[in-house]
Formats: structure tokens, sequence, C-alpha cells
């Protein structure tokens, strides 16, 4: 049988991880078996964060609703199902905005969610 050489194939291969792992310390981003490690890793972590940050801001906009709903002496979940009952279509992240940026327009979407409930 005769001999292969890999050359081209392998070089490309071993340097497209190590420009992945480019920034980690130490042999982590000289040594390609470490390296292809912690790429793989690091892309694993980043495939679920992504999907983690939706979460995360979905909480943030909901804790920011609540705060600024009690202000106005309603719950969270009671000022959705009255915006739900009003056909007031803002989503959350939407109404988080209004929340801290817009105080006024806010407390416009609470008394009139509040129309609703009666």
């Amino acid at each position: 049988m005769t001999r292969v050489k890999r050359g081209n194939v392998a070089r490309k291969r071993r340097k497209k991880i190590l420009k992945l792992a480019k920034g980690f310390r130490g042999s982590q981003s000289k040594n390609f078996r470490i390296a292809n490690q912690r790429v793989m890793q690091a892309l694993r972590n980043a495939y679920r964060d992504r999907k983690k940050r939706k979460r995360d801001f979905r909480r943030l906009w909901i804790t920011r609703i609540n705060a600024a709903a009690r202000v106005h002496g309603i719950s969270y979940s009671q000022l959705m199902g009255n915006l739900k009952k009003a056909d007031i279509e803002i989503n959350r992240k939407m109404l988080a905005e209004m929340a801290v940026l817009d105080p006024d327009t806010f407390e416009k979407v609470v008394a009139k969610a509040a129309q609703a409930q009666s």
C-alpha cells in the first residue's frame, strides 16, 4: 500500500481550529489537541447560551413590567390578563421599555387595561 501524505488537508483543518481558539489562555490556543477540545466546548456553550439569552431577557422584561405594574396597584398577571381582555397586543419587550423609559404612557396602558376588567 502506498503512503498517503495529508499535508494540505491536515494543516488546513488544524489552522481552522487554532484560528477559532485565538484568545484562549496558554496552550489552549497553541496546542492543537487541547485547542480542539476547548473550541468544541466553546461552540457547545455558545449554542446553549443563544437559547438561554432569550429566556433571560423574557424574565427580565416580566420583572420590570411587574415592578411598574405594582406601582399602579396591579399585579403582573392581572395586567396581562386585562390587556388580553382589552385586545391590547403589546409584547413584553415593548411593555418593559415603556415602563422604564416612558412611565406616563405605561400608566395609560394600565388604565386602559383596568377598564377592560370592569
